[in-house]
């Protein structure tokens, strides 16, 4: 008796995860149609067009309504441009972060032929490591060790703008 109701409530588990979103560590191909700014892009995924925050990453702000524009952000978005507009790109999750953020985008680490994105937008200097409400990220050791080495070159905002991520230009 307690095997059959065991069983019947896994089956209903099955049943009711079978709509479940996608793991966030699952990764998915897309091809970028357009950036927003310095850490935001709309991805083209089996048809779909999806907005994606890079994940573990903050840069200087262009488009927060009622704010100035940031020290750095138009280059930012020049950089990430640069990285990877109109490229075919691998989205991948991390288990340890939200699959979205309370705007609704998709948090993914992004990657052009095997290299992270997110990773060179820090070590150039124009994108910061970002930790989430005190909960690191995979690759959060590797992004820090990149932005030691960006602010000790003056790259990017760290010559540009004193270091200053969030000043107004």
């Amino acid at each position: 008796m307690a095997r059959a109701r065991r069983a019947r409530w896994a089956a209903a588990l099955i049943l009711a995860c079978a709509g479940c979103s996608a793991a966030p560590s699952d990764v998915r191909q897309g091809r970028v149609v357009r950036v927003v700014d310095g850490d935001t892009l709309k991805v083209r995924v089996d048809g779909r067009v999806e907005t994606v925050r890079v994940l573990g990453i903050d840069t200087p702000e262009s488009k927060r309504p009622g704010a100035p524009v940031e020290c750095g952000s138009r280059r930012a978005g020049t950089e990430l441009r640069r990285l990877v507009d109109g490229r075919a790109v691998e989205l991948r999750g991390d288990a340890s972060q939200d699959a979205e953020d309370r705007f609704g985008r998709v948090l993914a680490y992004v990657s052009v032929e095997g290299s992270d994105v997110g990773e060179a937008m820090v070590a150039a200097g124009w994108a910061r490591p970002y930790v989430y409400r005190g909960v690191p990220f995979a690759r959060v050791d590797a992004y820090r060790a990149a932005a030691r080495a960006a602010r000790g070159r003056g790259a990017g905002v760290y010559g540009t703008c004193g270091g200053d991520f969030h000043r107004a230009a």
